[in-house]
């Protein structure tokens, strides 16, 4: 049975949503502020998140922000504001897809079977693959365990999201290959993912502060200007 938080100071909306997802099945928690959602996201695992914007304590980017720093949970953020602004936002701080207040539950229902579709063939191609794999990467004083995604560069330890990790791994394991923004967001979001191009472009760049000296004069993360990305073996 999957399970779903739903996280809206609007008590009404949450019993509207609470209740027909129940309905079909899922099993249901609810939180109705920032830091009670953090606290139930951090006790439990959920299939998809369903997030709002506006909420007391913590805000629901803040939130997203802090889910992405221990989880890959699906987080679908829920805005009564239109602007593409807000909605890049959502996706820079982690958000997987956002929907606009206000929503047709049937419309939620669907972004909910997509997004668990997707998550659920990823993981499938994950199982499935049989090549062996370096556990360990390193590119001068930059260190990658895969296994336990942790990244130490001099010997210090990078706290990285899960996306961020895997677009480095990708890019440290095929050093010198350029990735156009199209291809990275396909391997590492999926074909199915609504974001587009100016996702990859957010991570680079937050991946880049984390990573490099001077992220304006990266030593590491390479652009290929009109083509994509690539990795500069050290």
């Amino acid at each position: 049975m999957a399970k779903i938080l739903v996280v809206d100071d609007e008590k009404l909306i949450v019993k509207g949503i609470r209740f027909s997802l129940m309905q079909d099945g899922y099993e249901v928690d609810t939180a109705y502020d920032g830091e009670e959602a953090l606290e139930k996201a951090r006790s439990s695992a959920y299939d998809v998140v369903l997030l709002d914007v506006m909420l007391p304590k913590l805000n629901g980017f803040e939130v997203c922000q802090q889910i992405r720093e221990f989880s890959d949970m699906p987080i679908i953020m829920l805005t009564a504001k239109g602007e593409d602004m807000d909605k890049i936002l959502g996706l820079d701080y982690g958000a997987d897809d956002y929907i606009t207040k206000p929503f047709n539950i049937l419309e939620v229902k669907a972004r909910i079977k997509a997004i668990m579709r997707r998550t659920a063939a990823m993981k499938r191609a994950q199982a499935q693959t049989v090549k062996p794999r370096e556990n360990v990467l390193t590119s001068g004083d930059l260190k990658l365990d895969c296994d336990n995604r942790r990244l130490y560069i001099a010997g210090r330890e990078i706290n990285l999201t899960s996306k961020e990790f895997e677009v480095l791994e990708l890019l440290v394991r095929n050093p010198g290959k350029v990735y156009s923004r199209e291809k990275l967001l396909t391997d590492i979001w999926g074909e199915d993912f609504p974001g587009d191009v100016r996702t990859v472009d957010v991570h680079i760049r937050r991946l880049r502060e984390k990573i490099e000296q001077n992220p304006s004069e990266p030593r590491y993360v390479q652009t290929k200007w009109g083509i994509g990305y690539y990795f500069r073996q050290q």
